[in-house]
């Protein structure tokens, strides 16, 4: 069925902002200290790890489409360039220059923006005279799945060509890549100990089963758009077991994957969240320092969690547009999906 059929009327610009906002109330949370080492921390750690697998398996079903819509390698890595890195870049730039107006050792500075603007933020995540006082110090800790991401847009056309290249037993590699992903995530902390081995555990090849998932979701796009009920069914049964023994962990990225399609594609009105700009992504990636600074600054303890939580949400809501009428759309080709969403409020 034609491309264009298979982008129209979903809700996976709501599903990525609600996504995206609550990996922010997790961090909101644990970063202002509320509840420190309570099951309430834990609970939102849950949510938010599930947010962030969600998310791998929207890019994984959302970047195969943007693969298999462009003229060639260039012309796909330009489109996800112009989509992730100008944004990226600013929030990292932001605060290295407050830090610098702020007293900050040149070299302190020049290091974090050296390793962060490559992506690598665990070798320098923070910066001199920042949140030194805060909980944790980090100037952005939302930003270690980025990594992941442009891993998996590297391998994507490599995915791509296999899948090609086998037609009839393209679903094999779907499956190879779900089981080596899981097999990664739940047996490197058994052979291996400390922190490390889960830091290790959460990297790629460890989310492959969430972004192979996502890519098997525009496999069946059309499948998907017809069925959404179904998909929703079998998701919501396969997601639960996941969490009944952990042994079934595994069933939960395509069980997500299934809840995923029957939230984007069931029945009922469209909630275009991009109606006036696609904030999602600056969400997830501006929230973290805005709560950090409201921290550093006693915003928190002057006024209370509950007036904290609400100026750090209308910041991100502010930061967020601003970054996405500022750079984020000017970045974008005026072919652009999002800009089309943007632009037109009947489209999704």
């Amino acid at each position: 069925m034609a491309t264009a059929h298979r982008l129209a009327a979903n809700r996976f610009d709501l599903i990525r902002l609600a996504l995206a906002s609550a990996v922010f109330a997790y961090h909101a949370i644990v970063l202002s200290a509320l509840a420190p080492m309570s099951g309430l921390e834990r609970a939102w750690g849950q949510i938010a790890e599930i947010a962030i697998q969600g998310f791998f398996i929207v890019s994984g079903a959302l970047v195969a489409g943007s693969l298999m819509r462009s003229q060639n390698l260039a012309d796909y890595a330009g489109k996800r360039v112009r989509r992730l890195y100008p944004a990226y870049a600013v929030v990292i730039l932001i605060p290295a220059l407050i830090s610098l107006l702020m007293g900050g050792s040149i070299g302190g500075v020049a290091e974090y923006v050296g390793a962060n603007l490559v992506f690598l933020n665990f070798l320098s995540p923070d910066l001199p005279g920042l949140f030194e006082g805060n909980r944790f110090t980090e100037v952005n800790g939302a930003l270690w799945t980025l990594k992941i991401e442009v891993l998996f847009y590297l391998i994507l056309p490599i995915i791509g060509g296999l899948l090609r290249t086998m037609r009839r037993a393209q679903w094999s590699v779907l499956v190879g890549l779900y089981v080596l992903g899981e097999g990664w995530r739940h047996l490197v902390p058994v052979f291996l100990e400390g922190e490390s081995a889960l830091i290790a555990a959460r990297q790629l090849p460890g989310q492959l089963a969430f972004f192979a998932s996502g890519v098997a979701l525009w496999q069946v796009w059309d499948r998907a758009q017809a069925k959404p009920l179904w998909f929703g069914v079998v998701g919501l049964a396969m997601t639960l077991l996941s969490f009944v023994h952990p042994w079934l962990e595994p069933l939960r990225a395509a069980g997500l994957a299934g809840l995923i399609v029957c939230l984007a594609f069931l029945p009922g009105p469209a909630l275009n969240a991009a109606r006036f700009g696609d904030i999602s992504y600056g969400v997830y990636i501006t929230h973290f320092p805005i709560l950090q600074g409201l921290i550093m600054v006693g915003a928190f303890a002057a006024f209370g969690h509950a007036v904290g939580f609400a100026l750090s949400a209308l910041l991100v809501i502010v930061a967020s547009y601003a970054l996405w009428h500022l750079v984020e759309r000017r970045a974008l080709r005026p072919s652009s999906h999002y800009r089309k969403v943007a632009s037109n409020p009947e489209q999704d």
